[in-house]
């Protein structure tokens, strides 16, 4: 990141802060630097489409694997 683009984001970046959305608020500062880059990368959108996917497998896992008990 460089101070002439505060909210210029890389591809690794955003990947890091879509893992740690998951864990932690962000910021208002990371939340519209992953707004910006969501709406000009391809790849990334994508991305947040398989950690969402993983999310709620998982919790259909936890729900499944508490009810069996």
């Amino acid at each position: 990141m460089t101070a002439a683009y505060p909210f210029r984001r890389t591809c690794k970046e955003v990947s890091a802060l879509l893992i740690a959305r998951e864990d932690r608020a962000l910021p208002l500062r990371e939340r519209l630097a992953l707004r910006l880059h969501m709406a000009m990368c391809q790849a990334c959108p994508r991305f947040e489409r398989q950690v969402l996917t993983l999310r709620n497998a998982m919790k259909q896992w936890r729900n499944y694997s508490e009810a069996g008990e």
